[in-house]
């Protein structure tokens, strides 16, 4: 049976994606170092609330509150036997809202990395990456999510082993990484890289791409790469809004609503056919992105001097490829999602 998002792909040439979870959360009270699974089941309607942020401004896919659901991470918390118990919750109350939306909206289950890292480097062995992931898999699937979403991963090992825990699972997903260090992952993954390691998978994603990292200018040089090394695949997009800046204690994403119109119609014409926002993507963004994305022609692929004219300087002066052009660089600072 083809899978919900499969047959929205048939139907349309972009589709939009959500923005943020934890800059929401933190905005509806979330306190830093909390575990934002644990709303799942403490806070229902403020989940439902976050869901709905993103169906109501447009999204066409939504994200679960599931990125650190794994046994892993709340281990942190001591909750690492809950990890399926709070995955499928996240997918229920998912679920409830996308059904009742009146159209087609997907629910993706959520996925983020182990944060262990490796053998021989590290404690984690390739079983127990599978296992993890199997885990929190399983219980995405039983409240009903449409599809995984595999997010701001850095190392290969770790996607290759999601992939295979997806397999057994049974369900269709995506997958993206975040390239936060010149251009490329934390663990020196390209962009050429990645479209490689992608299409030998026996189990493939659906869409691939990337999310995160260090602002929209660097995501979309990402995607011009991944569209350059040629792929059939969907290219997904979700970069963050703006940079952040510390203010009165809390940080802020300095990019309006404006400037992520501009990053989506780019990202758009760049390649990528799932579009949405990372960190500090607010539902004023989305709605600005949406309205774009459904007024504006599809234009020529942007160059990168084009890119950062609308949105600012890239990071580094290399994409991690060995293609240096050239193009403005600033210095910012490296983040986490949210």
């Amino acid at each position: 049976m083809t899978d919900a998002l499969t047959k929205l792909l048939q139907t349309r040439d972009w589709l939009m994606a959500d923005g943020a979870t934890g800059t929401n959360l933190f905005n509806m009270g979330l306190s830093s170092g909390d575990a934002p699974e644990m709303w799942n089941e403490e806070h229902p309607d403020r989940i439902k609330k976050l869901y709905k942020f993103a169906v109501d401004a447009g999204s066409d896919i939504f994200l679960t509150n599931s990125f650190g659901g794994n046994s892993a991470r709340l281990k942190l918390h001591g909750a690492q036997n809950r990890a399926r118990e709070l995955s499928r919750i996240s997918a229920e109350l998912g679920r409830e809202v996308a059904d009742a939306s009146g159209r087609t909206v997907v629910v993706a289950g959520s996925v983020g990395p182990t944060g262990e890292i490796f053998a021989p480097m590290g404690p984690l062995t390739h079983a127990a990456a599978v296992e993890i992931f199997h885990e929190q898999a399983e219980g995405l699937k039983e409240g009903g999510a449409d599809v995984l979403w595999l997010e701001t991963i850095s190392a290969p090992e770790e996607y290759k082993a999601a992939a295979e825990a997806f397999a057994l699972a049974g369900m269709p997903w995506c997958g993206t990484m975040s390239f936060d260090t010149a251009g490329r992952t934390m663990m020196g993954i390209t962009s050429a890289a990645m479209v490689d390691m992608v299409e030998k998978l026996p189990n493939p994603p659906i869409g691939f791409g990337a999310n995160c990292g260090v602002g929209a200018s660097d995501l979309l040089r990402t995607v011009l790469g991944f569209a350059a090394h040629g792929t059939e695949r969907p290219i997904i997009a979700k970069g963050n809004a703006g940079i952040p800046k510390y203010h009165d204690g809390h940080i802020h994403y300095d990019g309006t609503p404006e400037l992520m119109a501009e990053y989506a119609v780019m990202a758009r014409d760049a390649g990528a056919t799932i579009i949405g926002g990372c960190c500090g993507t607010m539902p004023e963004h989305l709605s600005a992105m949406r309205e774009a994305l459904e007024t504006r022609e599809r234009g020529p692929r942007p160059t990168l001097d084009e890119i950062a004219a609308k949105l600012g300087g890239f990071s580094s002066a290399s994409d991690g490829t060995g293609d240096d052009d050239g193009a403005p660089a600033r210095r910012t600072s490296r983040r986490r999602r949210g």
